[in-house]
């Protein structure tokens, strides 16, 4: 994961959101369904992520809950949010846009994907302070979904220079499921069959359902970084979820991709940025 390339348009060539079911990597997250409820997600987890010692791991946790620096939220309009329920489409912009000019964060996050992080974080702190999302959680998705927006490659109202798009769900790529059309190709510039829209990757059925406003701007485009970060931040707290419980925190990752290597890579890269330690080779298992 995180091999993403640019293409034109972009498309990630990767497993979209909600699309797959992947493999158990053994020694690497370890989960127990629920006995007699058929929940099919975590119950129990054992994380091994960079420095698999509990030490080391209550260390990356302490610098995690440190107020990320404020030099990266630095986008005035992100800390809006209209009181109308935002109009669902994705905005044509014109080409020629310059990529946003913002300090890098942890590991070298673009700054613009770091203040939709720890935008969305305070969004959400506000109006779901049970699920307890931190910036560094969403993050960690951006990082496996899109690679924050291919490096950054965003303007800065958090738009991406050239759209990302994920494969077609034609059945033509191996392992993904045939997903017919449920937006009319409003979202996904495409008829006959879906593709994930987004540096969050997002099906537009799901979009549709969840689809926040990010940026104060009364859209919810979900190729808007801060649009998509929040939105994928409802979605993993969705049915009061407490992502300070690593149980539901799994059971939040698993709604986007049901892999535990998935979530594996997302806990890792999650931790790696509260703590600015890289992560191992070992903690990214294939997806």
């Amino acid at each position: 994961m995180g091999r993403h390339r640019k293409q034109s348009p972009a498309t990630i060539k990767r497993s979209s959101v909600i699309a797959l079911t992947g493999l158990v990597p053994a020694g690497l997250v370890a989960v127990a369904a629920s006995a007699g409820t058929g929940d099919p997600t975590a119950t129990s987890v054992l994380q091994h992520i960079p420095g698999d010692d509990q030490d080391d791991q209550a260390a990356r946790l302490s610098v995690a809950a440190e107020p990320a620096a404020t030099e990266f939220v630095a986008n005035a309009m992100a800390k809006q949010t209209p009181s109308a329920p935002p109009i669902v489409k994705t905005v044509a912009l014109p080409d020629g846009r310059q990529p946003a000019a913002l300090p890098p964060g942890p590991l070298g996050i673009p700054g613009v994907a770091v203040a939709a992080y720890q935008n969305a974080e305070n969004i959400l702190a506000a109006e779901n302070p049970v699920c307890g999302i931190p910036w560094y959680l969403l993050a960690g998705i951006g990082r496996v979904e899109s690679t924050h927006a291919f490096g950054g490659k965003a303007d800065a109202d958090g738009n991406p220079l050239t759209p990302v798009y994920g494969p077609v769900l034609d059945g033509s790529l191996a392992g993904n499921h045939v997903i017919r059309d449920t937006d009319g190709g409003s979202l996904d510039g495409l008829s006959g069959y879906d593709r994930a829209i987004g540096p969050m990757q997002f099906l537009p059925e799901t979009w549709k359902r969840y689809g926040a406003d990010g940026n104060g701007d009364g859209i919810a485009d979900p190729q808007n970084l801060f649009d998509a970060t929040l939105t994928a931040g409802r979605y993993l707290c969705d049915g009061g979820l407490n992502m300070r419980d690593l149980t539901q925190q799994t059971r939040a990752i698993l709604r986007y991709n049901n892999s535990m290597a998935y979530v594996a890579n997302v806990m890792a890269w999650a931790g790696s940025y509260a703590s600015g330690i890289a992560p191992k080779p070992g903690d990214l298992p294939r997806i």
